[in-house]
């Protein structure tokens, strides 16, 4: 086989490949965002829009404490309100980090899923994702540094706010509806990555959000088995 006829079947597999893993996903938003538009993302356009003003507001000397108030979890925080805040804290942007960055992962990824889910199933996906994250670094914290999957004290002062946790939580589910298993995959490894290289609250916050997802989809791939199993017995 000639250098050019290797190409050729490289190019080939790899747009099998793509049309598999990426084919039904691209398919279902392009019909959809034809028809609809932005009437097919109202919920992403509002929570888009919900974390800029908190951004807005948390910037201004008079905003930045209720803004704190309502949606800044931490670890050292009675557990009623951590659960009170967690809601409205996927749409206060972190400090430490730019806005652009919650706002596009809110747009692209929240915008997919709620194409791809439905609005409220995406809602409650981000929130059992970040609630995973938020109870995960309260627990680590009472473990302590000593015993894995612990973490130090002073990560109980750590704000706990932004989309990030929800993003990867939902990004997995997105994946599973979709059969998208390759890029799940990656997304994964990214994340063990980040740990690795990079070890802090919020890396282990990722994969305590993403390790709660995936047992919501063990559980529903096995009870579609079990679906399955049944229906052929009759």
């Amino acid at each position: 086989m000639t250098e050019g006829a290797r190409g050729a079947a490289l190019r080939t597999r790899l747009r099998r490949f793509a049309r598999r893993e990426w084919g039904p996903l691209l398919t279902t938003l392009w019909i959809t965002l034809s028809k609809r538009r932005a009437r097919a993302v109202p919920m992403t356009l509002t929570a888009v829009c919900l974390t800029a003003l908190l951004q807005i507001v948390q910037n201004r000397s008079w905003g930045y404490r209720p803004v704190m108030d309502l949606g800044a979890v931490r670890a050292e925080d009675p557990l009623w309100a951590a659960l009170l805040r967690t809601p409205l804290s996927l749409f206060v942007p972190a400090l430490d980090l730019p806005v652009w960055g919650a706002l596009a992962q809110i747009l692209l990824v929240f915008g997919v899923a709620e194409i791809c889910l439905g609005r409220w199933r995406t809602l409650l996906i981000a929130y059992v994702a970040t609630l995973a994250g938020t109870l995960y670094a309260r627990i680590g914290v009472a473990l302590g540094p000593q015993v894995f999957p612990g973490l130090p004290a002073s990560d109980a002062e750590i704000v706990d706010t932004g989309p990030s946790a929800a993003v990867v939580g939902l990004a997995l589910f997105v994946c599973r509806r979709y059969r998208a298993w390759w890029t799940a995959g990656l997304l994964l490894v990214a994340l063990i990555g980040e740990c690795l290289f990079k070890d802090n609250l919020a890396g282990r916050e990722h994969l305590a959000a993403s390790a709660a997802v995936l047992a919501l989809i063990a559980v529903l791939e096995w009870r579609l088995h079990c679906g399955s199993r049944s229906r052929l017995r009759r």
